[in-house]
């Protein structure tokens, strides 16, 4: 059912394969891959008589189970409780940068990021505007990456190109003649500049030149772009500027799901109002009204019934859904646990174990969004301020060493019950009185499970205690 519906949105010869991909995968995700049906579900026969088949319907439900599977995972690497710290032995290097991070609504950003970037592959953008740092979500669908032959991760170039109507480039300020032509709109990220071209249309034969007036010079020495791919393994699109999508595995069972339900609930209205059968020889009068206060007489042999579905079949249609779903989260690590079978208040331990499937994503999703994207924003920041005077929070930032040695450091999955927090805190004081752990290491061990957020001060409070003690 999934290549059938596939079969109708047409490809546009003039963008690449990787291109219509990415779209239907975003359909998928946004809940709008059955919009090109022409058909709503209970159209069952034309205007002519004809039967509609069910490929040519709308499911009149619908689960989103690709998009649950996505955002439970994203909850778990970007939430409130759940972003990661940016670490650094440089004092001035991490409280700048967790300062930019709050300013520039990072954890929203992210969380965007990871959603998006769940199809295959997205790419953040960074500015910086009058001192301040902005950062920005890019869909990569109609964007092309160009990579250092010398070094394969960094990039020399990225390019957006993708048609336009002309109406709309009128709304966004665009001097258009014919706004009912479509254009091609065209923008460029290099190591100097973010260079704007003038819209030309499609038919035109001639190249685009640079939109002066949009054109900015940053002059970073860097694409000041992180292209983030999302899963390792083979991409939905066969290029390897695409990961894996998070959710590929469960877009057929979805499908399937929508569809059975829908059926289930064409049968229960079927089953509200059943229909009568008359067998004839029966009345004279064709004006039937139906109804126990209504009696109906009918010849001698003739005979009258009401034709109603039976509850069975429902039933064996929402257990034949509860078995997809269990294969469908299971093919693609999503949460299956269910609140029904938590009889009892349950450790973080317990927990994890639980859910084991959903953290292994998740915990693969911290390499691509965490490890390599969030680091690599980091030191674009840092390289940005040789170049820029950097401002956050309404003050100038210091100067920042390019070369701090940056770490992540992640929370724990869930929150520790008082049991989990006082055998934690048993056993760091144990490892600290035989020696076998610094203050330091204690400290940081403990930081998430006690909301430490200034290590440092932490421990310069701990001495001043102590000093004050003797």
């Amino acid at each position: 059912m999934y290549d059938t519906i596939c079969n109708l949105i047409p490809p546009d010869p003039d963008y690449p394969p990787r291109a219509r991909t990415i779209d239907i995968l975003y359909r998928v995700l946004n809940g709008t891959l059955y919009d090109v049906l022409p058909h709503n579900f209970h159209e069952e026969y034309s205007i002519g008589g004809e039967y509609i088949p069910l490929r040519k319907r709308r499911p009149s439900v619908r689960y989103g189970l690709c998009r649950i599977v996505v955002e439970d995972s994203v909850a778990l690497l970007f939430s409130e409780g759940h972003f990661p710290t940016v670490d650094c032995t440089d004092v001035v290097v991490r409280e700048t940068l967790s300062d930019i991070f709050e300013e520039a609504a990072l954890n929203q950003i992210m969380t965007e990021a990871a959603i998006c970037g769940s199809v295959g592959s997205v790419a953040i953008l960074m500015r910086v505007l009058r001192g301040r740092v902005f950062f920005q979500v890019l869909n990569t669908r109609y964007l092309t990456p160009i990579w250092d032959p010398g070094a394969p991760d960094s990039l020399l170039m990225v390019r957006e190109r993708y048609k336009v109507s002309g109406q709309r480039l009128i709304d966004t300020g665009y001097q258009i003649a014919d706004p009912e032509s479509d254009y091609w709109f065209e923008r460029r990220w290099d190591t100097e500049a973010e260079t704007w071209f003038n819209p030309v249309a499609v038919s035109a034969k001639a190249g685009a030149g640079i939109d002066l007036d949009r054109s900015t010079r940053h002059g970073l020495g860097f694409v000041p772009i992180v292209w983030v791919r999302n899963l390792p393994g083979s991409s939905a699109t066969g290029d390897t500027n695409d990961g894996a999508c998070t959710f590929q595995a469960a877009i057929a069972a979805q499908i399937e799901i929508d569809y059975q339900l829908s059926q289930a609930g064409r049968g229960l209205k079927y089953s509200s109002d059943p229909t009568l059968l008359i067998k004839e020889p029966a009345v004279s009068d064709g004006n039937i009204i139906k109804g126990a206060g209504n009696a109906l007489v009918v010849g001698e042999k003739g005979d009258a019934r009401l034709l109603e579905i039976g509850g069975t079949a429902s039933g064996a249609v929402i257990e034949y859904v509860r078995m997809l779903r269990e294969l469908a989260l299971e093919s693609v690590h999503g949460n299956r646990s269910s609140a029904d079978r938590l009889t009892a208040a349950q450790s973080g331990r317990a927990l994890e174990l639980m859910n084991q499937g959903l953290l292994w994503l998740a915990d693969n999703l911290r390499i691509s969004y965490g490890n390599m994207a969030l680091l690599a924003l980091s030191r674009m920041i840092l390289r940005a301020a040789q170049v820029f005077r950097l401002q956050v929070m309404g003050r100038e930032v210091p100067a920042l060493d390019p070369a701090a040695r940056l770490s992540v450091r992640w929370p724990q999955w869930y929150p520790f019950t008082a049991d989990d927090r006082q055998k934690t805190a048993q056993t760091v004081v144990a490892l600290v009185d035989a020696g076998l752990l610094s203050r330091a290491a204690a400290v940081t061990t403990i930081a998430d499970v006690f909301d430490v957020t200034d290590i440092a001060g932490e421990l310069k409070n701990i001495s001043s205690t102590d000093d004050t003690d003797e």
